[in-house]
């Protein structure tokens, strides 16, 4: 872990900062100057007043939802919160990831960290202790519309803070409370703003989208680095690259790409070697393919970054100007909207190394490669069928991951009586951007091994020019923990570590 604090407060936090608490290479610390813990003190206390002068609420003196226009006794006004997210823990399928559940604790700390949410500031503190000593509430996946925000999973988080359901800390699972005692800490019973506060906002599917964009980002890279490889092995024509070209249809993030590939085939104009005119389009085209999604990500980090940073439940509390502002800021669409188009845009990186893989397995397009990339000697090589399988799986992730684009945003479905009529869906499709994406490094983990193997096999044959540093070091890293494919073997294992590496960022790639 690093020694540089994150400091959760007024500051704007960025994707990166995020991942990096959920990957738990930088810790955090709560922003205690004093006139911020006044500005976050005074919210709650403005509540407090009002709810004194008997002023009506939402979510405070009134029921949720449709049951707005059901008025709380006051004597039953504290007992609100814990109602709320009682009757929300409802959550089914597969638990978030360590790593998702402390990237939604971070998200959430942050909204509220805005100040305008009405919440006391032992709130924070005893949420950023769950964060800081790594308490995790189990919370399962599946079962918000993202809007009202992700009320559903959002409530196991608001039922740990006060002491109740199930936690994992230390690696074993145990009740809240007891966990809590742990590190010398109250379950903090909430106060009638506060269930909401924390519920009703869009941290699940922000936290998500954050790892998401991370990982597509890294995978941008990889591919590139894989395409470079594949242009070697399939003896390609490296003037496809060329920057004279690229200059004439100038999308930053395509040029970006060709770029990448120059450095990596060390491009110096008319000198470099043309095998052929035209090669096929998963190469050729390589720049064009990866620099949508290249040139998306700026445009899409401004979503998330701008959704991670607001303040997204309602009602939204200005204790300067004593208002109560009823809205809906809980409404997920950018989110949805973002992982909606990076799932489209990962699943076509997926396609295209798919492709690529297709091509070298295949003696009719791979210019000399023995069938299948297999690497036996002759006597051997009718019993030996390479990577014939590996390139049946990564058609089978590729399909899968294509079906998985069908955007979730348009699946809009008006629930809780008619009162969440427009529903954003943003949940359900960043944990689809999610899927497509371990499928898509799946993909990418098959074909950089046959990049491996493809390189060796020309390496053999004497036909291997010499690499680039960068290319070099990337395939020295390969043959020093893969290797080559003689006789068949079975390679799970191998693709296994190969995505283990992915998921670490293992390879540096490109500045």
């Amino acid at each position: 872990m690093t020694d540089a604090s994150l400091v959760f407060g007024d500051r704007a936090l960025c994707i990166e900062d995020i991942v990096a608490l959920a990957r738990q290479t930088r810790s955090s610390q709560l922003e205690q100057d004093p006139a911020y813990v006044e500005r976050i003190r005074s919210g709650a206390r403005f509540l407090e007043q009002l709810l004194a002068r008997e002023g009506v609420i939402y979510g405070v003196t009134t029921g949720y939802g449709d049951s707005c226009v059901v008025a709380i006794p006051p004597e039953h006004v504290d007992e609100l919160p814990r109602h709320l997210y009682t009757f929300h823990g409802c959550g089914l399928g597969q638990l978030l990831s360590p790593e998702a559940t402390r990237a939604v604790l971070a998200v959430r700390l942050q909204s509220l960290c805005r100040g305008v949410s009405g919440v006391r500031y032992e709130l924070l503190e005893q949420l950023h202790g769950l964060l800081q000593h790594n308490i995790l509430p189990l919370i399962p996946e599946e079962g918000s519309v993202g809007a009202s925000g992700d009320l559903t999973p959002l409530s196991y988080v608001a039922a740990a803070l006060a002491g109740e359901r199930e936690v994992l800390f230390g690696e074993q699972r145990m009740s809240a409370t007891q966990a809590l005692a742990s590190i010398q800490r109250q379950p903090l019973p909430l106060k009638p703003k506060e269930g909401l506060a924390l519920m009703n906002g869009t941290a699940v599917m922000t936290a998500l989208a954050c790892l998401a964009f991370d990982r597509a980002q890294y995978l941008l890279q990889l591919a590139t680095r894989i395409t470079a490889m594949n242009v070697l092995a399939l003896q390609g024509n490296p003037q496809h690259f060329d920057e004279r070209l690229f200059a004439v249809k100038p999308h930053p993030g395509q040029n970006q790409v060709a770029a990448w590939l120059r450095a990596d085939l060390a491009i110096e104009g008319p000198q470099a070697p043309l095998h052929r005119l035209q090669d096929r389009y998963s190469l050729r085209c390589a720049p064009h393919v990866l620099g949508v999604l290249a040139d998306s990500l700026p445009f899409l980090r401004q979503l998330i970054e701008t959704e991670l940073n607001s303040a997204n439940d309602n009602p939204i509390i200005d204790p300067e100007q004593e208002r109560v502002l009823h809205g809906g800021h809980f409404y997920g669409g950018h989110i949805a909207f973002a992982m909606d188009s990076l799932k489209t845009l990962v699943a076509n990186v997926a396609d295209l190394l798919d492709r690529q893989l297709a091509l070298m397995v295949d003696t009719r397009y791979n210019h000399g490669l023995p069938s299948n990339l297999s690497g036996a000697p002759g006597e051997r090589a009718m019993l030996n069928h390479g990577f014939k399988a590996v390139q049946i799986g990564a058609s089978a992730w590729t399909a899968e991951a294509l079906k998985h684009t069908m955007p979730a945003s348009v699946f809009s479905r008006s629930t809780e009586c008619h009162n969440q009529d427009k529903v954003s869906m943003g949940t359900i499709a960043a944990r689809d951007a999610l899927r497509v994406l371990s499928l898509s490094e799946q993909v990418a983990a098959a074909t950089l091994l046959a990049a491996r193997q493809g390189l060796w096999l020309r390496e053999q044959a004497g036909e291997l020019e010499q690499l680039t540093p960068a290319l070099a070091s990337t395939y020295q890293q390969l043959c020093a923990d893969y290797p080559p494919l003689i006789e068949d073997r079975a390679l799970e294992a191998e693709l296994r570590q190969l995505l283990l590496q992915i998921s670490q960022q293992y390879w540096s790639l490109y500045a």
